[in-house]
């Protein structure tokens, strides 16, 4: 089965704590590792690329070690980048930014055919992406009593669900991934052998739909469609989930893969929308 939950990026490193730094410090964020970071973050606000570290002291005005202690750990991040003369945006902030973009882009896109879709079927509409091995939960609508154990912006093991399945098998890195990797039994049907997976995403591959039938739920089921790029490879995937005995499996196949088609097609248009107000 699949779910979702909102905020949807790949994790990066925490960022180490102050010397005496607790869970809930009152000081201000000023005085705090993560308010310092911003601190030197945003001082390439300026449209100046490459700072170096006496500019990032007058902007920031943070202790000199401090400054080059912070700066180090941003560097091991990937949120800064050393250059000649002193330091730039990491591309690492750039991937990120970019995720926020898009990710928002097809939020905006997805949502009024997910709200079709809940409508048409009565069951749960469902929005992912996939993060690693990892399925992370962009929206979900809910119609009716159904009871998802999931939220929006939280993530599920991609093996077990059937969002999972559907974008893993578009990627041949994500299906090798998946695998390799460790696959804990969630329910007497959950699948756990590595070449029982392998030609489970090939049979997904080829019909362009995935199926939970109780796998990472036993009292849920789900039918999931990709969303696929220009160049094949799932951006994204549409669900409907219900309960166990109740799916229509022909009816709610044939709805979910037309909801993945239409995202895609109006996540195409809020781009060349985007596209043409950049240019104006």
């Amino acid at each position: 089965m699949t779910s979702m939950v909102e905020g949807a990026g790949p994790r990066v490193s925490p960022m180490p704590r102050a010397r005496g730094e607790e869970d809930g410090d009152r000081r201000p964020p000023e005085h705090t590792v993560l308010g310092r970071s911003a601190s030197i973050m945003e001082a390439f606000n300026g449209g100046q690329h490459v700072l170096s570290l006496a500019d990032l002291n007058k902007r920031t005005r943070l202790p000199k070690s401090t400054l080059h202690r912070l700066v180090d750990q941003l560097c091991h991040v990937g949120w800064l980048e050393r250059d000649r003369g002193g330091y730039r945006i990491g591309l690492r902030m750039f991937e990120l930014g970019t995720l926020a973009v898009d990710g928002n882009r097809l939020h905006e896109a997805a949502f009024p055919h997910l709200q079709a879709l809940a409508s048409r079927t009565g069951l749960a509409a469902q929005l992912a992406i996939l993060d690693g091995t990892e399925v992370v939960y962009l929206e979900r609508i809910v119609v009716g009593p159904i009871r998802l154990p999931t939220r929006r912006g939280g993530r599920k093991p991609a093996y077990c669900t059937a969002l999972g399945k559907a974008m893993a098998a578009y990627d041949d890195d994500a299906m090798r991934a998946l695998t390799a990797g460790p696959m804990p039994r969630k329910t007497a049907k959950t699948i756990t052998e590595p070449v029982a997976l392998w030609t489970e995403l090939k049979r997904v591959r080829g019909a362009g739909v995935a199926f939970d039938r109780g796998e990472a739920y036993a009292e849920l089921e789900c039918v999931a469609a990709p969303i696929r790029g220009s160049a094949g490879h799932a951006i994204a995937a549409v669900s409907v989930t219900g309960p166990a005995g109740r799916m229509r499996w022909s009816v709610v196949t044939e709805a979910v893969q037309g909801t993945a088609t239409a995202i895609w097609n109006a996540n195409l248009t809020l781009r060349g929308a985007g596209a043409g107000a950049a240019r104006r």
